[in-house]
């Protein structure tokens, strides 16, 4: 029976000597953490987009605890809530200016080449690695869609030319759909970036506009017409170069023969300048 006793009293002892053990490491060990973080934390879109260049809105949310950042740098929420927050924790509102993903092609089935029939797995990915997917132009969007399928967000769909099309008021500028294009078309831009090559071809003019009726050919009128340095010519390809964006105007796309040169509007509609081919080919070009 003293044994019994003995051992149960030991225990009670290493018992009570753990639970010491507990109660100086959490006070030592404890770590204080904000309570608003939770409540501003609920305050965002919980959309882990990471648009605001954060990687997660709980992150975010310690930031703006922190008053390391700016409730306006979150384009995904609404300027309400933002504003919301701002009050909350008695802070500027801040703002930055929204971004988009934008897509450098403008070639759909009914204006591109395809020179081959790809018949694998419906995946840009999978067809980029069978001698570059089948189309003409090597640098040409393959239109299967991998960019839309990994938008959790529903801002990209594909047009009857097999082209992906952005919504901007829905696009978060996650660049889930710049990480998933074998041809890397797509990148991140600010939304007053307006002035926009719709192309990516690096051919010479004559060998791409024979593939693509829409390609950048080169000419140099663009830059010939635009502010000295605004765009230059570079491996056959027309850059804009968007440090010198506020001097962008549509003067840079009126003589652009194939239209590869663009002015985007804020509402969304492309306009392509005056002496732009005009196309009028609704359906597929045929497999050469």
């Amino acid at each position: 029976m003293a044994s019994i006793f003995t051992a149960v009293g030991f225990m009670a002892a290493l018992g009570l000597l753990l639970a010491m053990i507990l109660i100086l490491a959490n006070r030592r060990l404890y770590v204080y953490e904000d309570p608003r973080i939770d409540q501003v934390e609920d305050l965002l879109p919980r959309a882990n987009c990471g648009a605001c260049g954060i990687a997660g809105c709980r992150p975010f949310a310690e930031m703006l605890v922190k008053g390391e950042i700016a409730p306006g740098r979150c384009t995904v929420n609404s300027s309400a809530m933002n504003t919301l927050i701002a009050d909350f924790l008695g802070v500027a509102l801040g703002a930055d200016e929204k971004r988009v993903a934008r897509l450098a092609c403008a070639g759909g089935a009914h204006v591109a080449f395809l020179r081959a029939s790809y018949g694998g797995l419906q995946s840009c990915r999978a067809a980029a690695l069978v001698s570059g997917g089948g189309k003409g132009c090597s640098w040409g969007c393959l239109g299967m869609g991998d960019c839309a399928e990994v938008c959790d967000f529903d801002a990209i769909r594909l047009n009857r030319h097999g082209l992906p099309i952005v919504d901007a008021a829905k696009c978060t500028a996650c660049g889930d759909c710049v990480t998933v294009c074998p041809k890397d078309l797509f990148s991140l831009h600010v939304i007053s970036h307006r002035l926009w090559v719709a192309c990516k071809n690096l051919d010479p003019g004559d060998e791409g506009e024979h593939e693509c009726d829409v390609v950048c050919t080169a000419c140099g009128r663009c830059a010939q017409d635009s502010p000295e340095g605004l765009i230059e010519i570079r491996d056959n390809l027309a850059v804009v170069d968007y440090t010198k964006n506020a001097i962008a105007s549509k003067v840079a796309i009126e003589r652009c023969p194939t239209g590869a040169i663009v002015w985007l509007e804020p509402d969304g509609r492309i306009v392509k300048g005056k002496d732009a081919k005009k196309v009028v080919r609704k359906e597929a070009l045929p497999l050469a």
